[in-house]
């Protein structure tokens, strides 16, 4: 009797320290949120450096999918260090690898979401064709998935690719229903 009152009791235990986790770690969607676009020339230095080398990799990049998720930015404390989202906007998982100053300034005066997405290549300016891109990408608030699954549909379609200098604003998506993503 002893060795199945400390089994129930170790069971339980573990099934305590796992319950932050399993909490935390639930599908749920988040509305308003503002959503920019950035890349190589309006960067913070110019270029495609990130803030958060420890999520795997040491530059803004990634096709969107769940085990290549593109780079997003956002204000520290917003979201998690390497935490993963899926914006049903692009389509695409992004995670959080950088930060935005003006992501951070909204966050801190009034709490507003704002999240900031990586766009074109890691190794070449795209310029001014880029930001208008950028700004061309930009939609009114979206809604994005906290801890989605991971078979979510994905477009890996680039959002800009500055080798033609093509604009993507095709390969997004107004028309979702937030509310399907964490059924």
């Amino acid at each position: 009797m002893h060795s199945s009152t400390s089994l129930m009791a170790s069971s339980a235990l573990t099934l305590l320290l796992a319950l932050p986790t399993l909490i935390s770690a639930s599908c749920s969607i988040q509305g308003d949120v503002t959503t920019t676009f950035y890349g190589y020339p309006d960067n913070s230095p110019p270029g495609a450096d990130i803030a958060y080398t420890q999520c795997g990799r040491s530059a803004a990049g990634g096709t969107g999918t769940y085990d290549d998720p593109l780079t997003f930015a956002s204000a520290e404390g917003e979201f998690q260090i390497c935490d993963v989202i899926y914006a049903p906007y692009l389509k695409k998982y992004l995670r959080f690898e950088d930060e935005c100053d003006q992501c951070t300034s909204d966050w801190n005066n009034d709490g507003t979401w704002h999240i900031d997405v990586w766009t074109g290549s890691s190794t070449q300016d795209g310029g001014q064709n880029q930001i208008d891109c950028e700004d061309n990408l930009t939609p009114d608030s979206q809604s994005i998935i906290l801890n989605p699954d991971s078979g979510l549909e994905v477009d890996t379609a680039v959002l800009y690719d500055p080798n033609s200098q093509t604009c993507n604003t095709g390969d997004t998506f107004t028309g979702y229903d937030a509310s399907q993503y964490c059924s």
